[in-house]
């Protein structure tokens, strides 16, 4: 059990501690827990990645002052400790946001002004500062539906459906027992721990009456010209406006259905279940990557790119990370798999794959990987998304992988020795100056375009 800093949250079971040095304890998977020796306000483990960004760490002006008045006056004491420490840690006046817009002023605007229909100001404020503040908190994990809302749930799903059997599959569907959002959640956390002015401006943003959220993101980082990036807003659906050939502005928004479970979630949220606000985080990812047909009733998807009706295909994925995070992003596939999905070998050896992670994360970065399980023919019977968070070396020169998993109802970071870790990795998003010169990578938006008239050719 995580030692706490703070008393828990009533009612969100919070609790507000990092890791410093750990201690672990393996398991026979070659995974260990990490155990904090040492419990300080989880602020510390929010990195300012942006060599632009200068710290700063107290209230200068009339309006911050003001701004951070209103903003603790709706908080209970234990949370506006929290505040105060994300303020002395630089986190709090960070503005590494798309509008550059400070964490501060988002959080005022959730505290301030009107959120969506049966959403909660302080309920959104709490949840933002307390996954700002300790990321670890995010999980996939969907809630019931109490018997109170379980009809209009059922109805809100069968809007769209004439069939009669289909209104009945309805009544099992909306019980979502395992959660295919990993590659979402997986994004809603690399998000709050790298860039948590940006993460606190989609909060403020996807909670709002508007539920939705802008971004302003440059075209030459989805595709090597201007109009293979419009064919990929284009493919994905994006509702978007270009003011200049290099830029466009992209409108993100989570399914029509998510603010029913995020209604839920405010009234009738239990221990290690989705917050709200990851309710609306996970949404929106998974219309991103889905080509907007995602339904979050049901957890099932449609889409031109993938025939399961569960989460998100590779390619899908490094588009969602590609425009959330406004980076060229490749996905690199380290494994090779054949036609029947047995894992046969890999593309590079196994020390080039852990120096382009170890590169990677000494540039600051949260790595989204795939991880693949096999039966004992080698072929691929599951895959994962997880993030690796950093790393630390034993006197054998041996790597551990410390790392976020949000299917695996742990609140800390988890660990990975390299032996383990490195074989089972599908594919990892990498920066692509890390990788160009060793690999030979295809962009996604190639394999995407191929993908597309494959698919169509099939379909004719």
């Amino acid at each position: 059990m995580v030692e706490k800093i703070n008393s828990v949250i009533r009612n969100y079971n919070y609790n507000y501690n990092t890791v410093v040095n750990p201690v672990t304890a393996k398991d026979e998977t070659g995974k260990t827990n990490a155990v904090p020796k040492t419990s300080f306000c989880a602020a510390t483990t929010v990195p300012i990645n942006s060599a632009n960004i200068t710290l700063r760490t107290e209230l200068t002006t009339k309006d911050e002052k003001n701004k951070y008045k209103a903003i603790t006056s709706k908080l209970d004491r234990n949370t506006k400790k929290v505040v105060n420490l994300l303020l002395k840690n630089g986190v709090l006046l960070n503005n590494n946001s798309n509008d550059k817009s400070s964490v501060l002023d988002n959080l005022y605007k959730i505290a301030t002004e009107p959120r969506a229909k049966g959403l909660s100001n302080t309920g959104i404020l709490r949840d933002t500062i307390a996954t700002i503040s300790y990321p670890y908190l995010i999980t996939q994990q969907f809630g019931d539906i109490p018997p109170s809302y379980r009809q209009g749930v059922i109805d809100a799903n069968n809007k769209s459906k004439i069939n009669t059997n289909d209104k009945r599959q309805t009544s099992d569907d909306i019980d979502v027992d395992h959660s295919g959002t990993c590659v979402a959640a997986s994004t809603e956390f690399k998000l709050a721990k790298q860039m948590p002015a940006e993460f606190a401006r989609f909060a403020q943003e996807l909670s709002s009456p508007e539920l939705s959220a802008t971004k302003s993101i440059k075209l030459e980082n989805l595709a090597d010209n201007t109009l293979n990036g419009v064919w990929l807003l284009n493919a994905f659906e994006i509702p978007y406006h270009m003011d200049n050939y290099n830029d466009a502005v992209l409108k993100f928004a989570p399914d029509k259905n998510a603010i029913i479970r995020a209604q839920i979630q405010t009234t009738n949220k239990d221990p290690d279940e989705r917050t709200p606000l990851d309710v609306l985080m996970q949404s929106t990812f998974m219309q991103i990557g889905s080509q907007q047909s995602y339904n979050t009733i049901t957890d099932k998807r449609g889409g031109k790119f993938n025939q399961n009706d569960k989460g998100l295909i590779e390619f899908e994925k490094t588009f969602t990370e590609s425009v959330v995070f406004d980076k060229n992003i490749l996905s690199v596939t380290y494994q090779t798999v054949d036609e029947n999905a047995r894992l046969i070998g890999y593309e590079t050896d196994l020390g080039t794959m852990k120096k382009h992670l170890v590169s990677a994360l000494d540039m600051g970065e949260n790595i989204i990987i795939g991880y693949t399980q096999t039966n004992e023919n080698n072929v691929i019977v599951n895959g994962h998304e997880i993030t690796i968070v950093g790393y630390k070396t034993n006197s054998n020169g041996k790597l551990t992988f410390i790392c976020n998993d949000t299917d695996d109802g742990i609140s800390r970071p988890i660990e990975y020795t390299e032996d383990y870790l490195l074989p089972k990795i599908h594919h990892a998003a990498l920066p692509k100056e890390i990788v160009e010169g060793d690999m030979d990578i295809v962009p996604s938006w190639i394999e995407g375009v191929q993908m597309y008239h494959q698919l169509k050719k099939q379909a004719a």
